[in-house]
């Protein structure tokens, strides 16, 4: 008989910073106009300071995320929080006009992933027998993962690995490693039932360059958010009765001749992502046919697929009102997605996790629901999975 696995004890840490929309549109007005008179001055040429703020000021009100959309997103740095340049950690803007560079990012990538480790296990005494770290916006080595590890004593006792760099749709694959680990023969597990902790570290507003104004780049910019969430995945014996969703089915797919629609690379200023305009229409293109493969793996009935709830990765709204227009989904079944996007924003591989975790907490998602996820990242890459609530 298969193994069973569960993904249980989801716990996530606010950023130290909650931004309105407005907030974020506001500061976003004044560093692409600082950026940009900084570069005049540098390379001396005249600057048409309040027609430039104007001019910004309506392509982010075009092309940005709206505040019914998105109404807050968490932020770890302070730097968005006060103009006051001369303060900031990164975005010192009267002197680099496209903020500091990747070294200096990296190192406060580093801090930042350290201390949400060391909170997010503050009260842990029993360490897991591996740990998986996910993340695509920020790389140091030794790990923030391997120094938790280093610092507990843990390193006989944990493995750790890494599952870097795969954007939005991350959360599945990790599910995937860390159900191959849960669920290895006893003869590969000499301390017994295994415990795999996945935690994700996402520090998207670190990558800002402002001096890109974009139409592509305001997208960005007033999507994506800091997140960062933990949760363990493991089988029945290690589960110990706790609520769960029980995973029963994973699928993948690289869409054909999509690779240029949506890439994340480094640069000298941060990452930046390009994404094409497209991208919402190519993807709901086909996944209906994904989503129908996917739920006969699970062998769900008509009447199980027709009251499933639906964790969707809310990579933006036009993908949220894609996926229920074409999967003729009631509001109720995909709520949690818009709930999130809403208050927290796009949090890159940590978003989907976190609508699993309002999924859990809420009581109207009953014992035994089918609960379908789906998420999208570079390739462009498809995931899909199947999951039942099990509160017991």
């Amino acid at each position: 008989m298969p193994t069973q696995t569960f993904v249980t004890h989801l716990r996530a840490l606010s950023p130290a910073h909650t931004l309105t929309q407005q907030q974020t549109l506001a500061w976003l007005v004044e560093a692409h106009t600082r950026a940009e008179r900084t570069l005049a001055m540098r390379n001396g040429t005249q600057f048409e300071e309040d027609q430039f703020r104007l001019r910004i000021a309506h392509a982010l009100a075009r092309f940005g995320c709206s505040a019914d959309k998105i109404a807050t997103r968490g932020v770890e740095l302070s730097d968005g929080t006060h103009t006051a340049w001369s303060d900031m950690r990164i975005f010192r803007l009267d002197e680099k006009p496209e903020g500091e560079g990747m070294l200096t990012r990296m190192r406060l990538y580093g801090d930042v992933a350290t201390g949400a480790f060391d909170r997010l296990y503050a009260g842990e005494d029993q360490p897991p027998s591996d740990l998986l770290h996910v993340t695509c916006t920020g790389y140091t080595s030794p790990s923030a993962a391997q120094r938790l590890v280093s610092k507990r004593g843990w390193g006989r006792h944990t493995r750790v690995t890494h599952a870097y760099h795969m954007g939005c749709y991350a959360s599945l694959p990790a599910l995937r490693i860390a159900q191959g680990f849960a669920s290895a023969p006893a003869a590969l597990r000499p301390d017994g039932p295994r415990r795999v902790d996945v935690v994700h570290t996402e520090l998207c507003t670190l990558h800002l360059n402002p001096l890109i104004h974009t139409p592509e780049q305001l997208v960005v910019q007033t999507l994506f958010a800091d997140g960062f969430i933990a949760y363990s995945v493991c089988d029945s014996s290690a589960r110990n009765g706790a609520p769960a969703l029980q995973l029963l089915v994973l699928a993948e797919d690289i869409i054909p001749d999509s690779s240029e629609a949506m890439q994340w690379i480094c640069s000298d200023w941060g990452m930046q992502m390009t994404l094409a305009r497209d991208v919402p229409e190519r993807l709901i293109a086909v996944l209906g046919p994904f989503m129908d493969g996917l739920c006969d793996r699970a062998s769900l009935t008509l009447a199980e697929r027709a009251q499933a709830r639906f964790a969707v990765h809310p990579g933006g709204p036009k993908i949220l009102d894609g996926v229920q227009s074409l999967l003729g989904l009631r509001e109720e079944q995909i709520e949690h997605s818009r709930e999130v996007l809403l208050s927290r924003g796009n949090m890159s591989s940590a978003t989907l996790p976190h609508v699993w975790m309002k999924m859990m907490a809420d009581e109207n998602v009953a014992d035994g629901q089918i609960v379908i996820s789906a998420a999208f990242g570079p390739g462009l890459t498809l995931c899909g999975a199947v999951m039942r609530k099990s509160m017991a």
